[in-house]
């Protein structure tokens, strides 16, 4: 064990989240507090986000054009979370925050309003490779250094309006310098775009200091999980793109013969918005801007260096990366265990351990075929609400699968790896199974 092993056994969940407490049913019987290693999919609600849908709940109601005061304190609150949201990233006078579903919808809407091509590279998140009608893909290089080289080489090669780069890799972690790319992207006449779904839970994102014109993220990962995602850029392309979506709240007029349509963020709102969802992801980011992002960041570094060097300690398991000269990484830790297919490993950490990691491809096929692993992997993601006895569970229980084996059969179908048989209560046989694009 290492001195930084040693030092990150004490680590206590940094804040309050829900689902702490939570006890979990073992297949073998009894039942153990709930190991949540799946911050990278979906994070549990910080308290202060809760309490806050608790006070606004009694207030819900139509907003933007009801008299009630219901309805008022509805519509406040959510043209407030604008506001919250605009001062967490720091964004620039010309940037409008527009309120979507998910980063996926947010990036979606977006490419609606593109007017030229757009650069990505191959290890993005489908969220961020498929949206765009003109796309051109860039592949990354075994080093940062090389890939922004190359990143270069194609701006120059051909005018293209976007760059549309990930802040923090889904699958490894690794964070990209998003300064240095937005100064690549607008010294040859592109704007950037940060896909910060994972970066912006663990990193505060400044706009106007990076010279970052468009950033998307979604609150579930935000520790806000109401279902609405966010669109912070610039205003110009918004305002004159094609309503992402067409009815009541998108326009300022309408005739049989012709709509005048609102601007941004109006324009790309229509219909009756989640309020509560953009309450809850304004109060994360609230919450969020009041923490210590040093003690925070220790916090996280902490349990990364603890899982890390205990993986590594470990016979058979193969961490994966993407950079061989990356520096920097968010709390997200991806591996494969020696002769166990991934679908196999979660399965045995949660019916056995009562520990929820994330296995599959991660809506990110090209990059597991790209690092070797088109079959997939196993991912551990850090939160606020991770601790050291957590890393320790999950490292012990790794220990024991590669030294041991299971303790229970977990048998392959088509919809993924369950126990058998599954005793746990409230869960039928095989109705574990995961999705292609987990």
């Amino acid at each position: 064990m290492t001195a930084a092993t040693i030092t990150a056994t004490c680590v206590a969940p940094f804040a309050t989240v829900s689902g702490c407490d939570l006890q979990v049913p073992l297949v073998q019987g009894g039942s153990c507090t709930y190991a949540n290693f799946d911050y990278a999919a979906s994070a549990p609600a910080l308290a202060a986000v809760t309490d806050r849908i608790a006070e606004l709940l009694p207030f819900y109601a139509s907003v933007h054009r009801g008299a009630g005061y219901a309805s008022r304190i509805s519509t406040s609150a959510y043209e407030e979370s604008r506001t919250s949201v605009s001062r967490f990233v720091n964004a620039a006078d010309d940037q409008v925050v527009v309120f979507t579903r998910n980063t996926t919808d947010s990036l979606n809407l977006l490419a609606t309003a593109v007017p030229g091509d757009v650069v990505v590279l191959d290890i993005e998140h489908h969220a961020n490779l498929l949206p765009w009608k003109n796309s051109r893909v860039v592949e990354a290089a075994d080093t940062v250094t090389e890939t922004i080289w190359r990143l270069s080489v194609e701006l120059e090669r051909a005018p293209a309006a976007l760059l549309a780069i990930t802040g923090a890799s889904n699958v490894t972690g690794e964070v990209l310098p998003i300064g240095e790319l937005a100064e690549l992207a607008h010294a040859h006449g592109a704007r950037i775009l940060v896909d910060g779904a994972q970066l912006v839970p663990h990193r505060r994102v400044d706009l106007t200091a990076l010279g970052v014109d468009y950033l998307a993220f979604s609150g579930h990962k935000l520790y806000a999980p109401f279902g609405a995602g966010v669109l912070v850029g610039r205003r110009d392309w918004l305002d004159t793109a094609e309503p992402y979506l067409a009815g009541g709240g998108a326009v300022r007029e309408v005739s049989l013969d012709c709509v005048e349509w609102a601007c941004a963020p109006a324009r790309h709102e229509a219909g009756s918005p989640n309020v509560l969802g953009v309450a809850a992801i304004a109060a994360a980011c609230d919450a969020l801007a009041g923490f210590d992002a040093e003690a925070a960041a220790r916090h996280e570094e902490a349990l990364c260096t603890q899982l890390v060097d205990g993986l590594r300690d470990i016979d058979g398991i193969e961490l994966l990366r993407l950079w061989n000269d990356s520096t920097d990484s968010v709390g997200i830790v991806t591996f494969t265990v020696e002769g166990y297919e991934p679908g196999q490993v979660a399965s045995y950490l949660s019916a056995e351990h009562g520990i929820g990691v994330r296995d599959g491809r991660f809506c990110a096929h090209p990059l597991l075929a790209r690092v070797g692993r088109p079959g997939g992997a196993v991912r551990a993601s850090l939160g606020l609400g991770s601790s050291s006895d957590d890393v320790a569970r999950l490292l012990s229980a790794l220990r024991s699968l590669v030294e041991n084996g299971p303790s229970w059969v977990h048998a392959k179908t088509d919809g993924g790896w369950s126990p058998s048989p599954e005793t746990r209560p409230g869960l039928a046989q095989n109705d574990e199974g995961a999705s292609p694009c987990v």
